[in-house]
């Protein structure tokens, strides 16, 4: 028999490791194998599908995992909250379908949690994604960078977090009635509100497997942009230095607005004060967002780093603006709206 498939079967599990899943057959074979794969010797995985369509629960069935299955599509927080009911673990460990551990990811996770009831651990993707694709290069890096800039973070993502059950049961779990996504950063907000701790650990890592092409890229960024949006109005944060959705980016969106008003106004009228002004912009924006510049540079080098700098600065922002203008007009019949 494969020693792949009998690994961790009949121990007594202190980690549940939960994973929602929907039409995740691309990626969930990759995900489990990763998993099977940790250092960490004792540990249960709850697989829960969400009404999937394609061939997921086959590809999951071939793994000692538990496989729990909803009986209509009801979202991934009502998925992660099935799985941590069906849990055994003291320690729930949060990550996605599409999400590889290393080795040594929830031996970290335990490490840092370990004894202390009160705080959720947060990890990160690793800068080099599973794909070797431009624009996946360009989410990871990004991705790795705003949510590593601060121990404190201001949210934990579902991608890799750990909590203890029981402080996990006491909340309430994540958001059932809420947005399409950021029920991790809802729920990170919540418990901080109720005296946890929030922590990032970088060391915690997953690799993930975006398979971005630009349209891919740009459709992720309007709509994170639309639904940030929509929960910092209600939240009344728009402004909050807050991981992906960071002062940095907000500031890069906004350079980017006077950019684009400022070149126009140098072709029609000809003053040299306008390309001044502009220059005076790019000069700011590239000084503020030298730490994820030097950030692209470490993880792929000169060029790509020139390549990732400009598209930051010129289409993302765009996408960004225009899905940020989306979650606006969103807000006004949102349930989030006090």
């Amino acid at each position: 028999m494969n020693t792949l498939l009998i690994h961790n079967i009949g121990v007594n599990k202190s980690v549940s490791v939960v994973i929602p899943n929907y039409n995740g057959g691309p990626t969930i074979g990759r995900c489990l194998e990763a998993l099977f794969m940790s250092d960490y010797p004792e540990f249960q995985v709850i697989v829960v599908d969400d009404c999937s369509t394609d061939d997921s629960a086959g590809i999951i069935q071939r793994f000692p995992c538990e496989l729990v299955r909803l009986k209509r599509r009801s979202g991934a927080s009502f998925a992660r909250n099935a799985g941590a009911k069906k849990s055994s673990g003291e320690i729930l460990f949060f990550i996605d379908s599409d999400c590889l551990v290393l080795e040594n990811t929830i031996s970290r996770a335990v490490e840092t949690i370990a004894g202390k009831r009160e705080l959720i651990v947060g990890g990160t993707y690793t800068c080099a994604p599973a794909d070797n694709r431009f624009f996946s290069f360009f989410q990871s890096v990004f991705i790795h960078y705003s949510e590593t800039k601060n121990e404190r973070p201001d949210y934990v993502a579902s991608h890799a977090m750990a909590i203890h059950r029981s402080l996990f049961e006491t909340s309430g779990g994540f958001p059932e009635d809420f947005l399409p996504i950021l029920e991790d950063v809802e729920f990170s907000h919540r418990l901080r509100r109720l005296g946890c701790t929030l922590t990032m650990n970088p060391d915690i890592l997953v690799r993930h497997i975006f398979n971005f092409k630009l349209t891919g890229s740009l459709r992720n960024a309007f709509r994170k942009a639309k639904f940030w949006t929509i929960y910092s109005l209600g939240n009344k944060d728009l402004t909050s230095d807050s991981g992906t959705a960071s002062r940095e980016l907000k500031i890069n969106g906004t350079s980017f607005l006077i950019s684009a008003a400022m070149l126009p106004l140098f072709f029609f009228s000809g003053k040299s004060i306008f390309l001044l002004l502009l220059s005076a912009v790019f000069f700011f924006n590239i000084f503020l967002s030298r730490k994820l510049i030097a950030a692209f540079y470490r993880t792929k080098g000169f060029v790509f780093a020139g390549a990732a700098t400009m598209y930051y600065m010129t289409l993302y922002p765009l996408a960004a603006g225009i899905g940020a203008l989306a979650g606006v007009l969103g807000y006004k019949n949102s349930f989030l709206r006090k």
